[in-house]
């Protein structure tokens, strides 16, 4: 399994849909969405992603602090925020928002929530949904994204059968149809990849960062071995041995473009490998311990909550 594949599957994700919405110009938007909302959907979620879909017509989206990064977003076209923050999204994010939870109506008939709000302009129709994951802090992938990511699904290739089958989706929704939210849910989940893997694939040259070690052979081919195999008592010199490098050139392409030393990145990796599989599996602490790579479970524990917090065990209580 390569690298991001690995990621993505330790990330869980889960999708759900929030809101079939239409607007009407000018109308301007401030929203985020906490987990709270969202738990009866996807269970415990330490963390969302969230993304609006455009039907028809467009609009603006502004993340908040985000000076200068207002991205026009149009039918056919999916923004997503990897990090849930706080965003202004309108025909003008000059008018004065007004907070989605306020103009949010209850399903009816088992449907979705929906909004309907604007002024008597163009209007713009959008299916608002999200994507509940572990962990965003640990995880190297939604960490490093971009506050705002945008997809034009209409751009062929791949992308050509998630379109129409979205689009389909949203027809269906419109219609009252009956598993239409699970349609989309799902879809939600092959979006997110889809994007992500677009922005790895157009990262400019000469970025750094996880993405960009994924672009780098060397750095790339260590990143594989360390999410191939993490029961394997790893050191930079096996590592630069498998790879084809001195121990200080491999270090060096490391830290220069992942950020920390291969060692630290793979000890913050088996962390989060550890905790998918508290999560998600009954494995005993020693199994797991085992799985990821230490000697006993003692020392699993400490490296775990000095990871999280707390021990393990305790964790696990709290997030199975």
């Amino acid at each position: 399994m390569d690298a991001l594949s690995d990621v993505l599957k330790v990330a869980n994700l889960t999708g759900g849909v929030f809101l079939h919405a239409e607007f009407f110009a000018p109308w301007c938007v401030a929203g985020r969405l906490s987990p709270e909302h969202c738990a009866p959907a996807l269970g415990p979620a330490s963390h969302l992603i969230i993304y609006h879909y455009v039907i028809e017509g467009s609009f603006r989206i502004r993340v908040e602090g985000e000076d200068g990064n207002e991205l026009v977003v149009g039918a056919g076209e999916v923004v997503l925020l990897p990090r849930n923050d706080l965003h202004l999204i309108g025909s003008d994010l000059s008018v004065a928002p007004v907070v989605g939870s306020d103009i949010i109506h209850p399903p009816k008939d088992g449907g979705l929530f929906s909004i309907h709000h604007g002024g008597s302009g163009e209007r713009t129709r959008m299916i608002c949904g999200f994507l509940g994951c572990n962990s965003a802090k640990g995880n190297p992938v939604i960490s490093t994204l971009p506050p705002l990511l945008k997809l034009n699904v209409e751009q062929g290739g791949a992308a050509e059968w998630i379109r129409s089958t979205f689009q389909y989706a949203a027809e269906e929704v419109s219609a009252g149809r009956v598993g239409s939210e699970t349609v989309l849910a799902k879809l939600s989940e092959l979006l997110f990849v889809e994007a992500v893997r677009r922005y790895a694939e157009t990262l400019p040259d000469g970025q750094a960062g996880w993405f960009a070690g994924l672009r780098e052979p060397f750095v790339a081919r260590a990143l594989a071995l360390l999410h191939r195999d993490t029961t394997r008592r790893w050191t930079v010199d096996d590592l630069g041995r498998e790879v084809g490098l001195s121990r200080s050139a491999l270090a060096d392409r490391f830290i220069r473009l992942i950020g920390v030393p291969p060692m630290h990145y793979v000890a913050s990796w088996r962390m989060e490998v550890a905790a998918q599989k508290l999560r998600k599996t009954n494995a005993s602490l020693a199994q797991i311990a085992e799985t990821v790579g230490y000697d006993s479970e003692a020392a699993f524990s400490r490296a775990f909550k000095k990871a999280f917090g707390t021990a393990p065990a305790t964790w696990r209580r709290s997030n199975s």
